[in-house]
């Protein structure tokens, strides 16, 4: 892959509305947003928003999760220490693709501890923090209501993992709160109308890999691009913007928006997330990822479903079902 300088474009192409609607992300006190003003200003036109002082929680470090969490077992994702290096376009998994393995949370914390989990990438992915302690965290609990969120399309799910990390550039169908716990994340966002210009990987992908890939997930580097194979990639960096998520902050990532999220440190990272249905819907049906996202799973429903007649003749049946249904 050629990397190419990500400054062959000048930003001065843009009206100065574009630049302060898609660059200036801002950084707003709950305390002085209610509920309304943040559906007017961020929800209703799906701008990204950090917010302060939303979660008031103690430090989820490494010794606090070990107390929490102790002998539980959850699945750990095996990126590999490679892989990062590699053209995406040789990739045969991606998201909930990935290989996983259960793992007690005190082996993984030896992983951490050890550096393993950074040389290998071994990242404990969208793991539920229901039944477990972490499940009283009030701020975490309560923060829709503060917000004005009324369904959630999801519940609570931790990300840990080993600074370094990186979760490659793809966008949700649901509007997305992430809120910071331990250590930075920075995340590279792209509004919705860069989606061409991003290069998904191609919807008929489904069709011969199921959803061990994802269409809505980006085939470039934002920070190595390589124009020679994505020429449009230039328009795209236009619209960039990068910001650094510090412990406590919560943001709001609408759906659609295309976000990479690096963890940042030598060490243990730690976010929490939950997904909400969009409001108003109109802001999602209107929008083309969406629906190219409802057609790349309704792709790979064949696919999925063979595997599934496969599995089932299998000695291990259980296991291997169970290995399958962990991708939807």
């Amino acid at each position: 892959m050629k990397n190419q300088d990500s400054g062959n474009f000048d930003r001065r192409d843009l009206s100065t509305l574009e630049f302060d609607k898609y660059h200036r992300i801002d950084r707003v006190d709950i305390r002085d947003l209610t509920p309304l003003e943040f559906f007017d200003r961020y929800r209703k036109p799906g701008l990204p928003v950090i917010l302060l002082g939303l979660v008031n929680e103690p430090d989820w470090s490494l010794d606090y999760l070990c107390k929490q969490l102790g002998d539980r077992e959850f699945l750990c994702r095996f990126y590999g220490r490679d892989r990062q290096s590699i053209d995406k376009r040789q990739w045969d998994s991606i998201g909930s693709g990935i290989e996983v393995r259960p793992m007690l949370f005190s082996q993984y914390a030896e992983l951490i501890r050890s550096g393993e989990a950074h040389r290998n990438d071994i990242y404990m992915a969208k793991c539920p923090i229901r039944d477990t302690p972490l499940a009283s965290a009030k701020s975490l609990q309560s923060w829709g209501e503060r917000l004005g969120f009324d369904r959630s399309a999801s519940g609570l799910n931790f990300w840990i993992g080993p600074g370094g990390h990186v979760e490659s550039l793809h966008y949700d169908t649901f509007d997305g709160t992430l809120a910071q716990l331990h250590g930075s994340k920075r995340l590279v966002l792209f509004p919705p109308s860069q989606l061409n210009n991003l290069y998904p990987f191609p919807l008929l992908k489904h069709l011969t890999c199921g959803l061990k890939l994802r269409s809505w997930f980006s085939q470039v580097y934002p920070d190595r691009p390589d124009f020679e194979a994505f020429p449009h990639l230039q328009e795209a960096l236009k619209y960039r913007c990068e910001v650094i998520l510090q412990p406590g902050e919560v943001l709001y990532i609408p759906a659609g928006w295309w976000h990479e999220v690096t963890a940042l440190g030598n060490e243990l990272v730690c976010s929490v997330n939950r997904f909400w249905r969009v409001s108003p819907p109109l802001r999602t049906l209107l929008q083309w990822s969406a629906w190219r996202t409802y057609l790349g799973i309704a792709l790979s429903m064949p696919y999925m479903l063979s595997q599934l007649a496969l599995a089932s003749l299998k000695p291990n049946r259980k296991e291997s079902i169970e290995k399958i249904m962990r991708m939807f």
